[in-house]
């Protein structure tokens, strides 16, 4: 074969052959990013400012107080651990608790707090006259334990005694009730008692919205108060 033949034949086979598509190259459209040698130069950064949304204080109603009699008072406060407090003159009992009432004197508030601290302990005969502090109170020794945090007894007195203490008659706010062989005491509103009415038995100090039977007691009351 000839070398004319060969340059030919190359030639015809770089020919594209009948019926192919031949698509023409093009560079391709890419931005190339800048590069440099040079170290990058540092920018302080951007402070952005970005608003946000605070909710407004909504104001909520002050809770109402229900006493265990199902009257209801505007709200209470508690200043304290041993301190509940309401509105008002008269005590509320609220779960076997008093809660003294905001316009009664300092000593009358005194003595419904201190009193809420033995309100659960147990009526023991002679209790609370060998010192105000006891495991156990009767009724009389539960009823100097009060006086005595109202600022109105120096050292604890059975119901004989009481029933010559302080003046005559009620009291604005304590009222000593006694007579032979038993005392209870009503404090701004509740009574206190050694002694549960309702199921009979000497059960220990508590509290109670109920009163009793004042007959053939002695009333006799702390001086101003």
């Amino acid at each position: 074969m000839s070398i004319s033949n060969l340059v030919a034949d190359a030639a015809a086979a770089d020919q594209p052959g009948r019926g192919e598509r031949v698509y023409e190259a093009r560079p391709a459209e890419v931005p190339l990013q800048p590069f440099s040698l040079d170290p990058p130069v540092s920018r302080p950064p951007t402070i952005i400012q970005v608003a946000y949304y605070t909710p407004r204080t909504v104001l909520r109603a002050e809770p109402a107080v229900r006493d265990e009699e199902g009257e209801v008072h505007p709200g209470f406060e508690t200043t304290g651990g041993f301190h509940p407090m309401v509105p008002g003159d008269r005590a509320i009992l609220r779960n076997g608790m008093a809660y003294a009432p905001a316009n009664a004197p300092d000593r009358v508030k005194s003595a419904i707090w201190a009193v809420n601290t033995i309100r659960t302990k147990p009526y023991i005969w002679g209790g609370g006259h060998g010192s105000f502090n006891d495991s156990g109170y009767d009724c009389s020794g539960a009823i100097s334990f009060a006086l005595h945090y109202a600022g109105a007894l120096n050292q604890p007195l059975p119901s004989s005694d009481l029933r010559r203490f302080g003046e005559r008659g009620r009291g604005r706010w304590i009222t000593i009730y006694s007579r032979r062989g038993h005392t209870f005491a009503m404090i701004a509103g509740l009574r206190l008692d050694t002694t549960d009415l309702r199921y009979g038995g000497d059960v220990g100090p508590r509290w109670y919205n109920e009163g009793r039977d004042a007959w053939g007691f002695e009333a006799r009351h702390p001086a101003k108060l």
